[in-house]
């Protein structure tokens, strides 16, 4: 179903809540492997069980989105602040960047990963409502900073992820609080004049609230996707689409 075929009065009916019992983060887990795997192609180790589940799924809290009308979870991410993170050893984007600066950072940071959402369901609603409960978080937990990747479908060979950074590198990055490095860069492809870069959706909102890239991509194999490194800081946020984070601003 796309976007346009959902009518708007179904939209009203989508509420965010955290998915703290097994069977929840099971549904969640479940929908990352349906999208991640079967939609995009990744390469994962869950495919006996039809789930998404690695290491950080323990130490995470992890934010869903449901329609009301028939309980389907229909969105989901998942949060990893500074303390999980220490006991872990690392952010999950360290696993694919050396942040330099991360340590200097001078308030607390929140990790978003796994994001992702039923294809019927990827429109400006379902993020918005995504969003304004990350906001919550975000004033809750005092966090200053907001890190994760927005990932870039590497089917092309990479053309539309080289398209993107061109378009970006003038207008959203900065290494002046941290330069993530990635680990496997991605292979250098000419791109012809004809190619329109094209934002992904969730990358394009990150853009939009005023987030800035911190390096060059980072090519993930097992995804098939380029990582692009995000850091978003809650006060330099978008005025026009600061209402997504309407508790923390």
């Amino acid at each position: 179903m796309s976007v346009s075929a959902i009518p708007s009065r179904n939209l009203r009916s989508l509420q965010a809540e955290y998915l703290d019992h097994p069977g929840a983060l099971r549904e969640a887990q479940t929908l990352r492997y349906r999208v991640f795997a079967n939609e995009f192609g990744a390469s994962l180790p869950g495919a006996a069980t039809g789930l998404d589940a690695d290491e950080f799924d323990p130490h995470c809290r992890h934010l869903g989105v449901r329609d009301g009308r028939d309980g389907r979870l229909v969105a989901t991410t998942r949060l990893l602040d500074g303390d999980a993170a220490g006991r872990l050893g690392r952010f999950y984007s360290e696993g694919e960047f050396r942040l330099r600066g991360l340590d200097r950072l001078d308030a607390p940071v929140l990790e978003i990963g796994r994001t992702c959402v039923d294809p019927g369901y990827r429109n400006g609603a379902t993020i918005g409502v995504l969003w304004a409960e990350l906001a919550e978080a975000l004033n809750r937990g005092g966090y200053r900073y907001l890190i994760g990747c927005a990932s870039v479908s590497m089917r092309d060979g990479g053309l539309q992820a080289q398209a993107i950074m061109q378009t970006l590198r003038d207008t959203h990055l900065s290494t002046d609080l941290l330069h993530a490095e990635p680990m496997t860069p991605l292979p250098e492809i000419a791109v012809p004049g004809n190619v329109t870069a094209q934002l992904p959706p969730l990358l394009k909102a990150y853009m939009r609230l005023g987030a800035k890239i911190c390096g060059e991509p980072c090519w993930d194999p097992e995804f098939q996707v380029a990582d692009l490194f995000i850091l978003l800081k809650r006060e330099e946020l978008c005025p026009r689409y600061a209402r997504h984070f309407k508790a923390a601003v």
